[in-house]
């Protein structure tokens, strides 16, 4: 049972099927002038226009790239710079992060915004911090760990009603499935996509650019995307990625409803095994359900949960395997240990709640045997006897029973 939809999953059917029609297609470089690269390029052109629909945007201002890094890494890097101030929060996306810190070290001054403890950036925080030399704000749309939705057109309005000049980017990759994106209308400059998110193959993404706002390339070479990221395109990826996008618009509205009726009901079996910890806010991403055992270790129930076939998430995939509980939950001022024990629960539209409800049985079954097993230990380590038994057999299951 996969609850893990904010990594991304399976590519859906429907995308798959025009995925596989042009991988057998002859190939065609869309810049060639003979017909098939003239197909090539209408391909391209139709899935332009359902993203741009899907966000609010005009199809010119949709730049195709290798998935939301890129495009998160274009919008910051091309207009950061030297005395060139960038204003972002701490809960952001490591490839925001990363990015930031980066022209940091090239010369930007960098300021950061703290979240309230629901994850919550407030417009009037990002204002105060706007100075004389700040070009950029960047603010994640919602965040992938907590599943917070931003007042992205508050915080846009607080932004230009101090500096008028300011350029707003939003990483959107975790909203635009489940929310109505209009970024012209809540007057985002730069906004960050994955097409990997809406059940299309990895590997591909878009950042949509304002008209008027001049952004420097971040890749350089021939004059694609004109001439905003140089590169042969992705001709079936961005096929792929215009097919998501048509269906998530058609879709969102029904998908987060029912994702939130499986939020809500999994959350109330989970609640049944106290201490638990939920966070984020009850009006956050309809999809998402992030919680914390405080008492275990989030990593150690992730694994022994994929041993019982549910897979889920410490938090953001890209920081899997971080020594470090997350960033995003020590920002909203969970203490480092409880912070070590959370567990992100995310909701794809292939998901039923009958299998929501099974997983949710397992993860209570194994916190309750992990728990179990910890009371053992603690009366055997006072010379007492017993022994816990466990459910999940082989050398690779006693290694996370032992870290549990």
């Amino acid at each position: 049972m996969f609850l893990d939809h904010n990594a991304g999953g399976r590519v859906r059917p429907e995308v798959a099927a025009h995925l596989n029609e042009w991988l057998r297609a002859p190939v065609a470089n869309p810049s060639s002038l003979h017909a098939a690269g003239r197909r090539a390029r209408a391909a391209i052109e139709q899935a332009r226009d359902a993203v741009a629909r899907l966000v609010g945007a005009d199809p010119s201002e949709v730049v195709f790239t290798s998935g939301a890094t890129e495009a998160n890494n274009q919008a910051i890097r091309g207009l950061s710079g030297p005395d060139r101030g960038v204003v972002t929060t701490s809960i952001e996306h490591s490839s925001v992060l990363e990015a930031v810190a980066a022209a940091e070290r090239n010369g930007s001054v960098v300021r950061q915004v703290a979240p309230g403890a629901d994850g919550l950036v407030a417009p009037e925080a990002v204002a105060e911090v706007i100075r004389h030399d700040t070009v950029l704000v960047t603010v994640g749309w919602a965040n992938g760990e907590i599943g917070t939705v931003q007042p992205i057109a508050a915080i846009a309005d607080a932004i230009r009603a101090v500096r008028p000049g300011v350029c707003l980017h939003s990483d959107a990759v975790q909203a635009v499935s489940s929310l109505e994106i209009d970024g012209k209308e809540a007057g985002v400059d730069l906004l960050s996509l994955s097409a990997h998110k809406l059940g299309a193959p990895a590997g591909v993404g878009a950042l949509v650019i304002r008209d008027g706002v001049a952004l420097a390339p971040l890749l350089l070479g021939g004059p694609q995307e004109r001439e905003r990221r140089a590169g042969t395109e992705n001709v079936p990826g961005i096929v792929a990625f215009g097919v998501a996008a048509r269906m998530a618009l058609e879709e969102r509205s029904a998908y987060a409803a029912r994702a939130r009726r499986i939020r809500e009901a999994v959350w109330e079996v989970l609640s049944r095994v106290p201490p638990v910890l939920r966070f984020g806010r009850a009006d956050g991403l309809a999809g998402t359900l992030a919680v914390a055992f405080p008492d275990l270790r989030g990593d150690a129930l992730a694994a022994a949960l994929d041993l019982r076939g549910v897979a889920v998430s410490t938090g953001s995939a890209c920081a899997a395997g971080a020594p470090e509980p997350s960033h995003v939950l020590r920002a909203i001022g969970v203490a480092e240990e409880p912070a070590r024990g959370g567990l992100r629960l995310s909701f794809g539209p292939e998901l039923t709640i009958e299998d929501a409800l099974r997983a949710a049985g397992l993860v209570v079954d194994t916190v309750e045997r992990a728990r179990a097993r910890r009371e053992v230990r603690s009366v055997s380590s006072r010379d007492c006897s017993g022994v816990g038994a466990s459910a999940l057999p082989g050398a690779a299951a006693r290694r996370v029973e032992r870290a549990l």
